[in-house]
């Protein structure tokens, strides 16, 4: 199926606003119209497309597309093309897709108001079906709410936010612009105890969950609330699915992570940090800036400041690959 049913898309766009999006020179005077952007092997004549990587060369004999986005690197392979020079071709490649598609980025498509929206004096605030909301909760404009989620006491959601569908929030503070997708649990009691033969005893979690401006949470990820401190996910975090972050992490902005990363309490992560799929970390380590972790790593030690690690336990990637070396 080549249309895209699930996403509306505005009708045409000029080229020349395509440019201006770039930020590059009018590649033609002619008044032309692009009807959509499309993968270099599904695009059509007056489609916009894009070259960024030599693995796609092998699909330039197929393309129709006229009109190719494309860094400096590719021009040689594309004689005849209408090309659209950037620095970095996917960066701008997701500019031009939002404006074809405006909603692209809002995984929550709820278009309508609801009689809760009575109880907050901010605008444009969407709700699912069987949402459900606590007292003294604040929520930012143009923020959407998807369907069976649950919102307790005193939570903090900032502006234009998009939190899914089946979320729970509790004793939550959360920043302007942040995507939470389906099924997250954040703010609920840590995995905090004291080993007792014949009764654990429980410790109290009177802290909370902080995720701070532009984060992005994964689905079915759980935060957990800080014990006595709080547990805070930076700036610009991005989270991958099933992520787990026990009590009193702090994790720094930038970072990325992908998905089934485990962190064990009161550990704490830098700022710029690249953790792989499946990665655990210890509790109570500092983890620096600009590191990073490969994939099924297990991190047992701290880690200063940019390195590059993997294995279990986690070392100095080139002693990993020269120890693994067939």
């Amino acid at each position: 199926m080549n249309k895209n049913i699930f996403y509306k898309k505005v009708n045409k766009i000029s080229l020349k606003k395509v440019c201006k999006a770039l930020k590059i020179k009018n590649i033609t005077s002619n008044n032309i119209f692009l009807s959509d952007i499309k993968t270099i092997d599904n695009a059509s004549k007056n489609d916009l497309t894009f070259l960024h990587s030599a693995k796609y060369l092998k699909l330039i004999p197929k393309i129709k597309s006229n009109f190719i986005i494309t860094s400096s690197a590719f021009k040689k392979y594309l004689p005849g093309k209408n090309l659209l020079v950037v620095n970095n071709v996917l960066v701008d490649v997701a500019k031009i897709t939002e404006l074809f598609y405006p909603n692209s980025l809002n995984d929550n498509f709820i278009n309508r108001k609801s009689n809760k929206n009575k109880f907050f004096k901010t605008k444009n605030i969407f709700f699912g079906s069987n949402v459900i909301i606590g007292t003294n909760v604040k929520i930012g404009a143009n923020t959407y709410i998807g369907h069976n989620t649950i919102i307790e006491d005193n939570v903090i959601i900032g502006k234009n936010c998009s939190i899914g569908s089946n979320v729970i929030l509790k004793k939550s503070i959360i920043g302007n612009n942040v995507n939470i997708l389906d099924g997250a649990v954040i703010g609920k009691k840590g995995f905090g105890f004291f080993p007792k033969k014949g009764k654990n005893l429980r410790y109290p979690h009177i802290g909370m969950v902080i995720i701070k401006d532009n984060a992005e949470i994964g689905s079915n990820n759980t935060i957990d609330r800080g014990s006595l401190g709080n547990t805070i996910i930076g700036e610009n975090t991005f989270l991958d699915n099933q992520v787990h972050i026990a009590h009193n992490v702090k994790i720094g902005k930038n970072c990325i992570i992908a998905g089934q990363v485990g962190f064990a309490g009161s550990s704490e992560i830098g700022d710029n940090v690249l953790i792989g799929g499946q990665a655990g970390i210890s509790g109570h380590l500092k983890i620096g800036n600009n590191v990073q972790i490969g994939g099924g790593s297990g991190v047992i030690k701290n880690i200063p400041d940019n390195t590059k690690v993997m294995g279990y336990p986690a070392k100095d990637i080139k002693l990993f690959l020269k120890e693994n070396k067939k």
